[in-house]
C-alpha cells in the first residue's frame, strides 16, 4: 500500500501567496517556473512542478500515459521526496512495481494552504538545488 500526502495546490498564483516566503525563495521560485516553462512551452502551476518531480524520482516514463490516481501519486512521491529534507518522511524502500514507499516521520505542522504551499515551493526550491537542476 503506498503511504499519500494529499496536496492542495488548487488556490490560484498570486504573487501575495507569496507573502511569507523570503525574498530569496520568491526569487528561486520563479526561475523554477521559468526553467519548467521554457522546456514545456506553458506555465506551470505547483501542482505540475510536483508532477514532474515524481516522475524524476520514480525514474521511469511510462509506455502509455499516467492514469489520474498515478499523476497523484507521483505527485505524493514529491511532496514526501522534498519533504524530507526537514525530517517529516523518510524513505522506506520501492514497493514490487518500483514505486519509492515513504513514511512520515514528524508530525507536520498545523498550516492554512497557503502556507503549506509557500512550504513545498521552500523544499522544492531546495529540490532543484541539490539535484543540481538550477543553480540561481
Amino acid at each position: 500500500m503506498r503511504n499519500f500526502v494529499i496536496v492542495n495546490a488548487t488556490t490560484p498564483f498570486d504573487s501575495d501567496d507569496f507573502s511569507t516566503l523570503q525574498d530569496e525563495i520568491k526569487h528561486k521560485w520563479f526561475k523554477i517556473m521559468e526553467f519548467v516553462e521554457a522546456h514545456f512551452e506553458r506555465r506551470p502551476d505547483l501542482n505540475a512542478v510536483l508532477f514532474l518531480v515524481g516522475i524524476r524520482e520514480l525514474g521511469l516514463i511510462p509506455e502509455r500515459n499516467f492514469t489520474k490516481e498515478q499523476k497523484t501519486q507521483l505527485m505524493s512521491i514529491a511532496s514526501c521526496k522534498v519533504l524530507s529534507y526537514s525530517g517529516y518522511y523518510e524513505l522506506e524502500g520501492q514497493d514490487q512495481q518500483g514505486w519509492p514507499q515513504w513514511k512520515n516521520t514528524q508530525k507536520l505542522p498545523n498550516l492554512s494552504v497557503i502556507e503549506q504551499e509557500n512550504l513545498l515551493r521552500q523544499h522544492l526550491v531546495e529540490y532543484f538545488e541539490r539535484e543540481g537542476i538550477l543553480s540561481y
